[in-house]
């Protein structure tokens, strides 16, 4: 069996509720590299438990647990000066996802919320997934 105390590195406690998770994302936003912040400002960061039916059967996802994080919005290389009144772009967790992520790969809690976050922050910008890996690598 192996030794779970390993999986609790970067993290104390019993897992983490939604206002915890919050917090972790809240100090993933501030290791992002300065030139990034001010196009993330108006970004809503929430916490939900799953994502519901309609966002899975959207993404043609089977199982809840297999979506960590989602960007709803209009990515940064679509915009118009003429569009405005929009609602505001959002990132959200998905909490139980990512602490089961979490609890299976092993990866310190902390890392692994910032991972999620970076990712949906890429779709924002318009970013590949190539795109996205080497901006975490800079963050």
């Amino acid at each position: 069996m192996s030794d779970k105390s390993s999986l609790r590195a970067g993290w104390t406690g019993p897992a983490p509720d939604a206002d915890a998770l919050f917090a972790l994302a809240e100090a993933a936003f501030e290791t992002m590299p300065d030139i990034f912040k001010p196009h993330l400002k108006g970004v809503v960061i929430a916490i939900e438990e799953f994502a519901d039916d309609a966002v899975l059967t959207s993404l043609d996802i089977e199982h809840p647990y297999d979506l960590t994080g989602l960007y709803e919005g209009r990515p940064l290389t679509e915009r118009s000066i003429d569009a405005s009144g929009g609602m505001p772009d959002r990132v959200t967790l998905y909490r139980v996802p990512i602490l089961v992520e979490w609890i299976e790969g092993g990866e310190r809690l902390d890392r692994l919320v910032r991972h999620v976050l970076i990712h949906e922050f890429g779709h924002h910008f318009g970013l590949s997934d190539d795109d996205m890996h080497a901006l975490e690598d800079l963050a």
